[in-house]
């Protein structure tokens, strides 16, 4: 019997145990779904906005589902915006400094990371110290020079800096990452005599596919919706990005918010859809550049 008791006791406790981590991973589900409901009730309010007619936009209480659905909403911020010219400028710009990023970004944090050469701790002590400024504090300068180059009420300012280093932030970060890397595969290649740069473009680029895709997607969301830069340096309404577009669709006399909605969702889908295919990359690209300083 006192043997039985005790099984049965140890039985009861290990019961016991369980239900109390399900409890608790139960309590954790429920309080993600509700924060993850709470966080998209704007993505929500947005899309159903974007549906409704000029009446159900103003009702009390508020309308969540649309009847009927007025799909020409987007066709009219499609048209009367000038969203495809807008959409084309912001995807050429974005395109092509993402890409500038991600090359000299990679080159230079190849270099901090795998070569020597002196002063190479106090070059990335200085590239550091430079995220300490302020975007306000090089505005001023950096907007004469290129009035100076001639460069204003043109795409170049917001395409060229980007093929100078790509960004501190960047920089370090993929510096991190590169570091994690077996040391042992570059001393191979050396000693079978690949060069620094077949070292860099054949083994060190497609191993470093999740950091590249952490660079290209904070990259891409910088670009797709900078406001300040393009305000800045362009003037022609023919060169505006999406967010110049919908800034000019807000100040209008009379304002459409179904329109006004519909435009800003179409500009939300290419970051949505760019973080849904590349957020695996996302998440171990910043998980593992943090492993090794």
């Amino acid at each position: 019997m006192p043997a039985e008791r005790a099984m049965l006791n140890i039985a009861l406790g290990r019961f016991e145990g369980k239900s109390r981590k399900v409890a608790q991973s139960s309590l954790v589900y429920c309080l993600l779904v509700a924060l993850g409901f709470l966080f998209a009730m704007p993505l929500v309010w947005l899309v159903s906005t974007s549906l409704k007619s000029n009446e159900q936009v103003g009702m009390w209480p508020p309308v969540w589902v649309p009847y009927p659905f007025v799909w020409e909403n987007y066709f009219v911020a499609w048209t009367s915006g000038r969203f495809g010219l807008y959409f084309f400028n912001t995807a050429f710009i974005t395109v092509l400094a993402t890409f500038g990023q991600l090359l000299t970004a990679s080159m230079a944090a190849f270099g901090f990371a795998r070569l020597r050469f002196p002063g190479r701790e106090v070059l990335f002590a200085v590239l550091l110290a430079t995220m300490m400024l302020p975007f306000v504090v090089t505005m001023i300068p950096t907007f004469i020079l290129f009035k100076n180059l001639g460069w204003l009420d043109s795409f170049r300012p917001l395409i060229v800096p980007y093929y100078f280093g790509g960004g501190a932030f960047f920089i370090f970060l993929l510096r991190q990452f590169f570091k994690t890397l077996p040391t042992e595969l570059f001393e191979q290649a050396t000693i079978d005599g690949a060069s620094n740069y077949r070292i860099y473009y054949q083994i060190l680029l497609p191993l470093s596919k999740p950091a590249l895709s952490t660079v290209a997607i904070f990259g891409f969301l910088h670009h797709w919706n900078d406001f300040l830069a393009p305000l800045i340096y362009l003037n022609s309404p023919e060169k505006f990005t999406l967010a110049l577009g919908l800034q000019q669709f807000i100040q209008r006399t009379e304002v459409r918010y179904q329109e006004m909605m519909a435009m800003a969702l179409l500009m939300t889908i290419p970051v949505l859809m760019v973080f849904f295919f590349f957020q695996q990359y996302f998440i171990r690209g910043v998980v593992m550049s943090g492993i090794k300083g």
